[in-house]
């Protein structure tokens, strides 16, 4: 790891922490983002279990859950609330920084229109920093109009969204891109509960689907349109989908 600089300042203030400032501005970790409510959360397990195997496979060491629930737990504490948005970073030296915002609110999404744009995430399977070209796209996405961007191969092959995942919907199973991607929480979630494949999607596939959703952290939601291919709102589809997420019992932290 790089030397820490001696001296390190924050908008004016001196950094306390010099070697942890380091560590942040390196920009190489990962990170989970969840949702508390009621200091439990859906899909915990997963959650620490995600962080210990990044852990392990950026900076060969493994991270307890333990130490993590205790981290959160002390974080709410100390904000004061029980329900929260929450993110845990893992740096360098496995050093952790733990974030607490107001919870995101609570029920279906709204409604999701997507462009597409020709990139895929560097190792996606990992939730690291560093997503420059995702909220590239995302921000690029949104001032054009759009909701997400949907991430795509030069041959139009579909991979997942700049902050979601995305499913489709065949009348008889959930089908999700089988092209390399973030599996995020409540993807996992949803399809261990709901009938569900993986298989490839290409933008050529997409009028054969009846419907189309995305997940991730912070909600649920259907997609009404894929650049210039619109998707009707299976109702039935989505009250299945919210119902499933909601029969996860939450954990304890």
């Amino acid at each position: 790891m790089t030397t820490p600089p001696p001296h390190i300042e924050i908008d004016g203030v001196p950094a306390t922490d010099p070697a942890l400032l380091a560590a942040l501005m390196t920009g190489f970790g990962h990170f989970t983002a969840m949702q508390v409510r009621d200091g439990r959360v859906k899909g915990l397990d997963l959650h620490l279990a995600r962080l210990d195997r990044s852990t392990r496979e950026l900076f060969g060491r493994e991270l307890d859950g333990k130490r993590i629930r205790t981290l959160i737990g002390g974080a709410l504490e100390a904000a004061g609330v029980r329900d929260a948005s929450v993110r845990v970073y893992v740096y360098p030296d496995v050093r952790v920084a733990v974030t607490v915002a107001p919870p995101a609110p609570d029920g279906p999404g709204a409604p999701q229109r997507l462009t597409t744009v020709e990139y895929w995430r560097p190792a996606p399977h990992i939730k690291h920093l560093g997503g420059f070209g995702q909220s590239y796209h995302r921000e690029a996405a949104v001032r054009a109009g759009w909701d997400e961007a949907a991430l795509i191969s030069p041959y139009g092959e579909i991979a997942e969204g700049a902050v979601t995942n995305i499913a489709f919907w065949d009348g008889t199973s959930l089908v999700w891109p089988s092209a390399p991607c973030l599996e995020g929480i409540t993807m996992v979630l949803l399809e261990t509960r709901l009938e569900s494949v993986r298989r490839p999607v290409t933008l050529a596939d997409l009028s054969g689907y009846r419907a189309a959703l995305v997940t991730n952290s912070r909600s649920i939601a259907p997609v009404t349109a894929i650049g210039e291919v619109a998707f009707a709102v299976d109702e039935e589809l989505m009250g299945r989908v919210y119902a499933a997420y909601d029969s996860v019992e939450p954990d304890a932290l």
